[in-house]
């Protein structure tokens, strides 16, 4: 299990865009946003990566960059990428699902083709948001079982703003005895 303040598992897929990405080397000012998504076959991702790309500006004002990853090819990431419209946000592909594991995504089965009619890869990890402070460590996570019910990137932004004002820590990071 994936804990607030520790140091996240290693991260590096291909990008679309940007040649290869290491979320060791993003460094970004204050946190790297980690969206994984379903793929190419969920219309809910679409919607919810336009929503992440046209507040990808505002995420960069606060020092935090984004990027979308999930374990499709190149072709279904690039197909994604123009169906979102958002040249602003990165994808990364061929997540694999090991890593994926160890993230703390839940892993699905192919249901065949989907209600837009593109073919489920045979496994699949369902979504996580995650937010990465610079120095590696997880300050904020979301893994779901399902594709539906997903935090809303508006009102991260606005969190952003009373975290970074206020200094306040990461929370969840207590491990012993309950």
């Amino acid at each position: 299990m994936l804990v607030p303040r520790d140091a996240v598992p290693e991260l590096k897929v291909e990008t679309l865009s940007s040649g290869a990405f290491d979320l060791k080397e993003d460094k970004a000012e204050f946190a790297t946003l980690v969206v994984f998504y379903r793929g190419l076959h969920c219309p809910i991702c679409a919607t919810y990566l336009k929503e992440l790309g046209r507040l990808t500006g505002e995420f960069a004002e606060k020092g935090v960059k984004t990027i979308a990853i999930s374990s499709d090819d190149e072709d279904r990431a690039r197909q994604m990428a123009e169906k979102v419209a958002q040249p602003d946000l990165r994808f990364g592909y061929g997540l694999s699902l090991s890593v994926a594991r160890d993230w703390g995504l839940f892993i699905s089965t192919s249901r065949g083709t989907t209600s837009i009619g593109i073919e489920e890869p045979a496994l699949f990890s369902e979504p996580g948001v995650f937010l990465v402070k610079a120095d590696g460590t997880l300050y904020f996570s979301s893994v779901q079982t399902m594709p539906f019910v997903r935090p809303h990137f508006s009102e991260m932004i606005g969190a952003l703003e009373f975290v970074q004002k206020n200094d306040y820590p990461a929370r969840g990071e207590y491990t012993g005895t309950v």
